[in-house]
């Protein structure tokens, strides 16, 4: 009979296989070029206040694929921590506490606050912790997502049973639109998503499934579009186009209550403020490539409009939010278009690459 607390009644008791190998497959920047390797390395071992986790499930974002590129961002951010195991977005089972752990039982599904904060700063102190003075980045300040195992602090592990890996995986992007959404009430007004990358089109998932009047949506990308409309917009424009005056003019002269950016594109930006109401509201996500001129007076102060700045998700508000969400009912399953191997990845970044993909998530412990 196995001993209370052992690997084998764990094991019995869960249903999962919590034999820790010693080595595990990894997707790892080596060197500072384009690509990624697939290495064998150790398993790490869980220190103070961390737990091992089993990978079942890990999302790409638009991060990954900086790294992956190993473009001008990446080389500045990333360069003096090669070899680096990358990838932020996951889900798995705790399967190893380390010293001063066990909040968290084992076989417990979580997802990962990507955040690593140092709860000591003072934004940490008085409740900013998501713009921690001193914040790391899962995946690129410490290793990461894409493997087979890793490390993350316990107090950074959301648990998320009742949802399947991919779902849990992605909760961490949904958290960038709920915090965009709901930084103001969104009940009854009118929005525009401008961008229906995957966090935009959570983004109008999560404003219908709100209650937000009317939802628009625009994306240079047709097969964007169809998507937006799959997820609730009631009116879906070609960012190419005058969108400003459309919307205007599909509500009556008189412009949205809200606008979330999401595209980071300097013409989305300028658009944004355009088609808001007076004393609307303007949500920014999007990351500009480089720096844009906005006409304070006329687009802001004039107008009485209030901005936002969106950077990662509220610890833990957020997470709360999306949980809710998720419980009562918002389908964001569509917008995960590819499931592969971790081994393909490849293939994963290059979808990713070409904008023809929804969500993409690797599934480390298939072949």
């Amino acid at each position: 009979m196995s001993e209370p607390g052992s690997v084998a009644a764990i094991a019995a008791a869960t249903s999962i296989d919590l034999r820790i190998p010693k080595t595990m497959r990894a997707l790892v920047k080596a060197r500072p070029e384009a690509g990624a390797e697939l290495r064998e390395v150790p398993v790490p071992h869980p220190g103070p206040g961390e737990v091992l986790i089993r990978l079942e499930a890990v999302s790409l974002c638009g991060t990954d694929l900086h790294i992956y590129r190993w473009d001008p961002w990446a080389q500045g951010r990333l360069g003096k921590y090669l070899p680096r195991i990358f990838g932020h977005e996951m889900a798995g089972r705790v399967v190893a506490h380390g010293p001063g752990t066990g909040a968290v039982p084992l076989g417990t599904r979580v997802a990962a606050e990507t955040h690593l904060v140092d709860w000591t700063c003072y934004q940490c102190r008085t409740g900013r912790e998501y713009v921690c003075a001193n914040l790391r980045i899962l995946g690129v300040d410490a290793d990461g997502a894409f493997a087979e195992y890793m490390c993350l602090p316990e107090r950074n592990a959301w648990p998320s049973e009742g949802l399947t890996p991919e779902i849990a995986a992605i909760q961490e992007p949904m958290g960038n639109a709920v915090f965009a959404t709901f930084v103001e009430e969104i009940t009854t007004a009118s929005v525009a998503v401008l961008g229906c990358g995957p966090i935009g089109l959570m983004a109008v998932a999560i404003c219908r499934f709100a209650g937000a009047s009317r939802v628009f949506a625009t994306d240079v990308m047709p097969h964007r579009r169809d998507m937006a409309a799959r997820m609730g917009s009631d009116c879906v424009l070609d960012a190419t186009g005058d969108v400003v005056a459309e919307i205007r003019r599909e509500t009556g002269g008189t412009g949205v209550d809200v606008v979330l950016e999401m595209s980071g594109a300097e013409a989305a930006i300028h658009q944004a403020f355009e088609m808001t109401t007076n004393g609307g509201r303007v949500s920014l996500l999007g990351l500009p490539s480089r720096p844009v001129t906005i006409d304070l007076s006329d687009a802001i102060i004039f107008r009485g409009l209030r901005v936002y700045g969106i950077t990662g998700r509220e610890l833990w508000r957020t997470w709360y939010k999306t949980a809710a969400l998720l419980r009562e009912g918002l389908d964001v399953g569509p917008i995960i278009t590819h499931r592969l191997p971790l081994s393909r990845y490849a293939e994963a970044f290059d979808l990713l690459a070409q904008g023809v993909a929804g969500k993409v998530v690797l599934l480390p412990q298939e072949a």
